[in-house]
């Protein structure tokens, strides 16, 4: 019962407290790095989550339809 604990303990941690990382394909960081002001590579960074967040809408979105159409029913 105590590992459980502890690794439960160990997933909200790593879930509560993220590590930053920039994480972009080789040809990207290099014209990214070379710029001074850094404007590309936070609009790069932006477009990077918003395409992380529309299926994680999408399916939100689905999960409400199912759970409104088996609430009715």
């Amino acid at each position: 019962m105590r590992t459980k604990k502890i690794i439960l303990l160990i997933i909200i941690a790593f879930v509560c407290f993220p590590i930053d990382m920039d994480a972009q394909c080789a040809m990207c960081r290099a014209v990214l790095e070379s710029e001074s002001t850094g404007k590309a590579a936070e609009g790069i960074n932006n477009g990077i989550v918003y395409l992380m967040a529309v299926p994680y809408v999408l399916v939100g979105g689905l999960f409400y339809f199912i759970y409104r159409k088996m609430r009715t029913t």
